[in-house]
């Protein structure tokens, strides 16, 4: 068993263990009242609009009192399933000026997902972008909420927030407990219900607080958002902001090369999201590798995703910036992160170190977690009694080890070792060495029942335009060329136009890719 407390310094300490994220926006809004805050992007550049931070706590606490009309107060459940706006931002600032408890709810959720967190967290209040992607959010809404013995009430907030004069409202002093639970989020319920994840402000502001200091951020930045903002990563960024004063894009919805335009035009110097999102600016680098794709973008950020080595070297070389990944999860929004900083060996093979308030210990290959950041449980209370070991460490269900240096290197999920013949393979391992074949533009590796053998392992290739056509027993010349061990070799290769993902962070969805090709091995 290894331990280490080793890492960067958390600049949110200083606030104290009782800060809450509406003291972090009055403070920013008194040190720099009108620099920008938020750029709302739209197609044409003539349709942006801004907010500065004096603006974003003026227009919170004029929508708090709204809300506050409309019988939302302290420990109020209300939940919202909204896109990345700045009316989204304001809202759950203002949430947060009321104390209420809030369960963002990403926009593309449906019924059963939605239906789900509505009934598992008692929301009393549900804020909706109405029609909106061609899908009526509205409509959901209320359909759900009439099979609820308490149904909430339902309300749009897309163009429009319920506003009102905060000192006719005689609002109720801010929140001052920032350990008080007021977050509720969810996993992303994939094979059975979804996990409804309780933080506080503290434990919010301590993961964006270490990962602003991680990524060596300054106020002359511009950051952006093209994730959901109701993923547990954006009040991870918006404390990055109130913390440094830096502005940020928001993208409604991320898709290149439409987005671009946005990128360019504003000058932004910070993106990211995901492994996924590397992958896509380097697609649209391609097409014309003579020029910069964003000339003035000096870092891609993100995590949630395994990335490969060869990736890293990728983007350093052919997008001209620096790539710094992370880990993290709904239940602790930074645990390790990459600093500009480190080696480019560690850059590409690490997932960077923790914070100093941040505990790893690795018991029998499993990451363990123990920290400010880290969530106070779950709503199931089984589920919390189960998550947590008798010292009070998350078991994260991932697998890794600590380098001497105290960078995190993750070799796996426990539930993504193949198990073939009694050996244990490592499906990571497989993806990595794949992800270097020519002919392969993204990869899983999974493993599918045998009778004979316990599992079999099958690869699932999407491949990149003119690439020539895999078979079984190319790719297994190639890894075995390669190095890798005969008896980790795929059994199994299957091309596929496009792996299925997730719509938050484009994670690969894996249980779709076993339902689908989970029949004997051809």
């Amino acid at each position: 068993m290894t331990d280490t407390a080793a890492g960067t310094t958390d600049t949110a300490h200083a606030l104290g263990a009782s800060a809450t994220l509406w003291e972090l926006l009055e403070r920013r809004a008194a040190l720099t009242p009108d620099a920008p805050a938020l750029i709302q992007a739209a197609a044409s550049g003539r349709h942006d609009r801004r907010l500065t931070f004096r603006a974003l706590r003026t227009r919170a606490e004029r929508t708090a009192a709204g809300l506050y009309a409309m019988g939302v107060g302290p420990g109020s459940r209300v939940a919202w399933q909204l896109p990345t706006r700045l009316e989204t931002v304001v809202l759950t600032m203002a949430l947060a000026r009321l104390g209420a408890v809030q369960t963002p709810l990403i926009p593309y959720y449906r019924d059963r997902e939605v239906g789900y967190a509505l009934r598992a967290s008692g929301a009393r209040f549900f804020a909706v972008p109405g029609a909106w992607r061609g899908f009526d959010h509205t409509a959901m809404a209320h359909r759900l909420a009439a099979g609820l013995p308490q149904p909430p009430r339902v309300f749009e907030a897309y163009d429009a927030l319920p506003v009102a004069d905060p000192k006719a409202a005689k609002l109720p002093p801010p929140p001052t407990d920032g350990t008080a639970v007021r977050w509720i989020y969810w996993t992303s319920g994939t094979t059975s219900d979804p996990k409804g994840v309780l933080h506080t402000d503290r434990s919010l502001i301590a993961a964006g607080s270490c990962l602003a200091h991680a990524l060596r951020l300054r106020p002359d930045d511009i950051g952006s958002m093209a994730f959901p903002y109701a993923h547990v990563a954006g009040p991870d960024y918006t404390v990055m902001l109130l913390l440094y004063g830096f502005p940020a894009v928001l993208l409604e919805h991320f898709a290149l090369p439409d987005s671009l335009a946005a990128y360019r035009r504003h000058g932004v110097t910070v993106a990211g999201g995901s492994t996924a999102f590397y992958s896509m600016f380097l697609a649209e680098q391609r097409k014309d590798p003579a020029h910069r794709l964003i000339p003035t973008l000096r870092l891609l950020a993100g995590g949630g995703a395994p990335k490969p080595p060869a990736l890293y070297h990728e983007v350093v070389r052919e997008l001209g910036c620096q790539l710094t990944h992370g880990y993290g999860m709904t239940e602790v929004p930074m645990i390790t992160m990459g600093s500009p900083d480190d080696s480019a060996e560690l850059l590409a093979t690490t997932e960077g170190r923790p914070p100093a308030e941040m505990e790893i210990r690795v018991v029998d290959g499993e990451v363990r977690l123990r920290g400010e950041a880290v969530c106070a449980g779950y709503l199931d209370e089984a589920q919390t009694r189960e998550a947590f070991d008798a010292d009070g460490f998350l078991r994260t269900g991932d697998l890794g080890h600590l380098t001497a240096s105290g960078h995190l290197v993750l070799t796996g999920r426990a539930k993504d070792i193949i198990i073939r013949k009694g050996e244990n393979i490592s499906a990571k391992e497989i993806e990595q060495l794949l992800y270097r074949h020519p002919d392969v533009g993204d990869v899983a590796v999974i493993g599918l029942p045998d009778a004979e053998r316990g599992e079999v392992v099958c690869a699932v290739v999407e491949q990149p335009v003119g690439a020539a056509p895999l078979t079984v027993e190319g790719v297994g010349s190639y890894l075995r060329d390669v190095g890798l061990s005969v008896h980790k070799v795929p059994e199994r290769v299957e091309v596929v136009d496009a792996l299925p993902r997730n719509e938050t962070l484009r994670k690969v969805l894996k249980y779709r890719l076993r339902e689908r090709f989970g029949g004997a091995v051809r």
